[in-house]
């Protein structure tokens, strides 16, 4: 029997984003310290999930046009905050090319020197293991340093194109 190759046919990326913007995702701020800076560096990520358990480690993917990636990846360590429920302003302002974006966005230093977003639904301590090339984005891969969890916050949900928010069984 002979197979033949079929070659499929080019997905469009406006019909790709759509289909993947289906997907419901959590919106995290990763932030850190470029070197000797006071003021952190963020960005915001929908692309973040477990890896593994044993080490713990997380992965998430960045853009390669991505102007700030390069700064939290000298700063070798940073935090996720996974935001909350009506932290949209604070995914808006972030996310923004303002150079000045965390005046306006409410911060605290943890125990281990990284900022950390005021308010988050939960928050994750990385240190940077490796990098993996991903078409146009670069897939990340940070050990867990450290982790917590406010459980009475319900996560900011991002989902075809709009943020939203889970409602628990509690909450319905």
């Amino acid at each position: 029997m002979t197979t033949a190759t079929i070659n499929p046919p080019a997905v469009d990326q406006v019909h790709f984003r759509s289909v993947m913007g289906c997907l419901p995702t959590g919106v995290v701020a990763l932030t850190g310290f470029a070197p000797e800076a006071t003021q952190p560096t963020g960005l915001i990520v929908g692309t973040f999930a477990s890896l593994s358990l044993e080490p713990p480690l997380m992965t998430f993917s960045v853009a390669h046009t991505s102007t700030t990636w390069p700064t939290l990846r000298a700063a070798t360590r940073f935090s996720a905050s996974v935001l909350a429920a009506g932290q949209e302003a604070v995914c808006r302002t972030i996310s923004s090319k303002r150079p000045d974006k965390f005046d306006d966005v409410d911060w605290y230093t943890s125990p281990a020197g990284l900022p950390r977003i005021t308010g988050a639904h939960a928050w994750i301590d990385c240190e940077l293991q490796a990098e993996l090339d991903g078409g146009d984005h670069t897939i990340v891969i940070a050990r867990v340093l450290s982790m917590d969890a406010a459980h009475e916050r319900e996560p900011l949900i991002f989902h075809k194109s709009q943020f939203g928010r889970f409602l628990s069984p509690q909450t319905l």
